[in-house]
């Protein structure tokens, strides 16, 4: 069986442009530049033939797709695809002490700690349990063989690590910016990256 997967982030929010940390908690819309990349995106990609769409349970990327399903296409929401849990942190803005907190939980994140949270959040082995039953859901729909999958950046990063066999620890190898595609093939049992953070899209904005 063989599929392919189209990755992107959700649009811009203002809390992304204000430097607030969202997480899975916090549910904002998108801005006016969020709302204008999810249609440039549309302009871009809107002949490709997707089957399905998947969302996180937020609205944000719900928005980011909407073009998409507004052509009729089946979509579904799933909360293995929600954002990582940065727990106390959520709603409020990276100042300096809150920037040292991360830099200590994403140090020790890099150093193969990935049960270690924030506190009252998420680590990334947690996300990634979730991830998988997901994952596990989408591939086990058999007529679905072009998906577009809208989701979280940070949650991105660690997903693309654990499909395709890196070590989740790595997971900051993966860049990526408001709407960034990853096109990932999956044939024989396995994930392959077919198109690396593709921000061609953008380019007009």
């Amino acid at each position: 069986m063989k599929k392919t997967f189209y990755f992107i982030r959700h649009g811009q929010t203002d809390l992304n442009l204000k430097g607030i940390v969202q997480g899975r908690g916090v549910n904002t819309p998108l801005n006016t530049n969020g709302l204008k990349q999810a249609k440039a995106f549309f302009e871009h990609y809107k002949n490709i033939p997707f089957d399905k769409i998947y969302t996180s349970t937020l609205l944000r990327t719900h928005q980011t797709v909407a073009p998409f399903v507004q052509l009729g296409i089946p979509y579904e929401e799933l909360e293995g695809l929600d954002e990582i849990s940065w727990g106390i942190y959520e709603g409020k803005e990276q100042n300096e002490s809150i920037m040292k907190g991360f830099e200590t939980v994403i140090g020790r994140w890099r150093n193969n700690d990935l049960d270690h949270c924030i506190e009252n959040g998420e680590s990334p082995n947690e996300l990634v349990a979730r991830q998988k039953e997901a994952i596990t859901h989408m591939l086990q729909q058999k007529d679905e063989e072009t998906v577009l999958v809208c989701m979280h950046g940070r949650a991105l990063r660690i997903l693309l690590c654990h499909l395709t066999d890196i070590p989740v620890c790595q997971m900051d190898d993966f860049p990526h910016t408001n709407t960034a595609l990853y096109v990932l093939e999956y044939d024989y049992n396995e994930f392959s990256i077919i198109d690396y953070y593709n921000t061609a899209h953008l380019a007009s904005l």
